[in-house]
């Protein structure tokens, strides 16, 4: 039996391309960037261009952008570098009850050292609602924290909406853009935010490698205390051949982003049909109309997740209940929780679907029989 990845939301495979590009850093290029000699200006020549690329794709400048090691790295910088550096203006920072925890858990350790959080609900879609953002506004509010594009359901968020509410404020806006990067187009300064974070492995580069913007201008204090690499910001030798990889999947992306969108809402729309088709009991949760084309979050009625994943581990189909960081919990969703309150049947018989390079129209066919099949099973 074949088996089927669905789970792109949680990691992708790497393009065939990245792997190209990365495999002469890793065999030429070991200068360190820092270092003034030829080898160390080899290395430093490809980290500028791949500032650059990776600028130019949010439409920001080269100097704002910051190379971590990945999405949570760059989160953490993003709401604990602005909260340490800009107190003194305010303890106060507003972020949603349905972000990734890599925000969360920052937020609930600022909390532990005397800063004040406010986790802004969200609707029965899973949508902030900005007038709720705009009350909770104060006079010490410092930073404003809102991802992009949920990572268990694909709702977006409406990011430029907060933007434009944040504007004239003093607290800067951060967004988790991880799941929304090389889907959608970001523009830094049309949505007006401050900070936003990205990973590579979600968009078919290597693990371990990210980037943070930091606009122009911003305090921020840095996590990490050694050399003075990425302007003072993020210190450590950088991962050159990481990047390398990363900038390429950028490139892909950027120039495929259209095309991908637009079969992976295919898939999900063949998906959807033949569960239907096949008479499953079935909720998307989420609108619809405002899911992200690679995201499918389903309630199976009458079911529960951990017999639903282990049914379909053995069937060959790769899914998930939610955020890969919290994958062998059989915890209820906080984001579910959080649309539909803690008790309701959906936060325990949810799966997430999330639909990538790995699939074609055929494997998507062959996987939603499969999931038919196994939930027509369990619910009898």
């Amino acid at each position: 039996m074949q088996p089927i990845y669905l789970d792109h939301a949680a990691t992708t495979p790497v393009h065939p391309e990245v792997i190209q590009d990365m495999v002469p850093v890793l065999e030429e290029v070991y200068g360190n960037p820092s270092s003034v000699h030829h080898f160390g200006r080899k290395a430093r020549q490809i980290l500028d261009e791949c500032r650059r690329i990776a600028a130019n794709s949010i439409g920001a400048n080269e100097k704002d952008i910051v190379f971590t090691s990945g999405g949570t790295e760059a989160d953490n910088l993003a709401l604990i570098g602005v909260a340490r550096a800009n107190q003194h203006k305010g303890k106060h920072i507003i972020t949603s009850s349905i972000e990734h925890h890599a925000v969360l858990h920052a937020a609930e350790y600022l909390e532990k050292n005397g800063f004040h959080v406010t986790y802004l609900p969200v609707t029965e879609n899973g949508k902030v609602r900005v007038q709720d953002l705009e009350s909770a506004l104060t006079d010490e509010t410092i930073l404003v924290s809102i991802m992009a594009v949920n990572n268990e359901t694909g709702m977006k968020q409406p990011i430029k909406e907060i933007g434009n509410a944040v504007r004239d404020h003093q607290a800067y806006f951060h967004t988790d853009a991880v799941q929304a990067y090389g889907m959608i187009d970001l523009d830094v300064n049309e949505l007006e935010v401050d900070l936003l974070s990205v990973s590579s492995h979600k968009i078919y580069g290597p693990k371990g490698v990210g980037f943070l913007y930091v606009r122009e201008g911003l305090n921020i204090e840095s996590s990490q205390h050694g050399g003075q690499q990425e302007r003072k910001r993020r210190p450590g030798t950088e991962n050159v051949a990481g990047i390398k990889g990363f900038i390429r999947a950028i490139e892909l992306v950027e120039q495929e982003k259209k095309d991908r969108a637009n079969t992976y809402q295919t898939y999900k729309d063949q998906f959807i049909s033949i569960l239907k088709k096949e008479g499953i009991d079935f909720t998307v949760n989420g609108d619809i109309q405002q899911l992200m084309p690679s995201i499918l979050n389903i309630s199976f009625p009458g079911t529960n997740v951990e017999s639903l994943l282990v049914n379909f581990d053995l069937s060959g189909i790769a899914a998930s209940s939610g955020s890969a960081c919290t994958a062998g919990s059989v915890e209820p969703s906080h984001v579910l929780s959080a649309m539909y309150g803690a008790e309701n049947d959906r936060t325990v018989n949810s799966i997430r679907f999330s639909f990538g390079l790995a699939n074609d129209e055929t494997n998507v066919q062959e996987a939603a029989l499969r999931v038919a099949s196994i939930v027509k099973r369990l619910v009898k």
